[in-house]
């Protein structure tokens, strides 16, 4: 779910997930009503008649909390799936690390895509994502399409890569730039670097690349060690979204 989506959407946005139904053999639908939407229930529970998709993938704001019995009252069975947190900084605003002597970043446009497949494994492979909390869904699919996401996402636009004095790379992330914030769409560090500072350095080199207002980024609420960087870098939590599947009966 981009961070469009997520917060500054005007109205509800109802898009078929193909590629995630070519993966599954179902067909689903991904409905999300942003922060400032104002979408009320009545819309959203109509809308959900309206999909003809095995199944809804539904992202709405936590702060709604009845609304989740009344979806599970329709037809369709209902799975609360994951909570997603939105954090933002002001860009220019990071507690950054001290640099670290031959230590560069720059935007590369092309990534080693076994590394970035291990990358991905490495970072989202334990954890899981909402597709995981729905038998429909084969876990290693969801993790397939994850690498298959991150690979075409860097080939389309790039990756800002951290590397170190023997040159080998050491983090890298994606981005998503927009007119007013940067959102970090794949942040991650090589499994073998890990533990030792450099997601921080990681970060300070996406500040330096990014010509917008504000970083933003997002994490399910259990991935509780990446947000506690994030904290202690500067990054503020400003929304949470509760992700639902509205499954058709067979």
């Amino acid at each position: 779910m981009s961070w469009y989506d997520a917060l500054e959407a005007g109205e509800l946005t109802v898009r078929p997930s193909v590629d995630a139904a070519k993966r599954f053999g179902v067909s689903i639908d991904r409905m999300s009503v942003s922060a400032s939407a104002g979408t009320p229930l009545a819309e959203v529970l109509a809308a959900v008649e309206r999909s003809t998709a095995d199944v809804i993938v539904l992202r709405y704001p936590a702060r709604e909390n009845t609304w989740f019995a009344a979806l599970a009252r329709g037809p369709r069975t209902a799975l609360l799936a994951d909570t997603v947190v939105c954090w933002s900084l002001p860009a220019g605003k990071g507690r950054r690390p001290a640099p670290l002597a031959g230590f560069t970043a720059q935007i590369e446009r092309e990534a080693d895509d076994e590394l970035v497949d291990d990358l991905v494994a490495d970072v989202f492979g334990d954890s899981g994502n909402h597709y995981c909390s729905n038998p429909v869904f084969d876990r290693t699919g969801a993790l397939a399409g994850q690498q298959e996401w991150a690979r075409r996402r860097i080939a389309e636009v790039g990756a800002v890569v951290l590397r170190g004095p023997d040159r080998r790379v050491l983090a890298l992330a994606a981005l998503d730039e927009q007119r007013a914030w940067t959102e970090i769409q794949l942040a991650g560090v090589a499994p073998a670097e890990q533990g030792r500072g450099r997601y921080g350095h990681l970060l300070a080199a996406v500040e330096d690349t990014c010509s917008t207002r504000r970083l933003v980024i997002t994490a399910q609420a259990h991935q509780t060690g990446i947000q506690r960087i994030w904290a202690r870098y500067g990054f503020e939590p400003v929304h949470n979204l509760l992700t639902v599947h509205l499954v058709a009966a067979t």
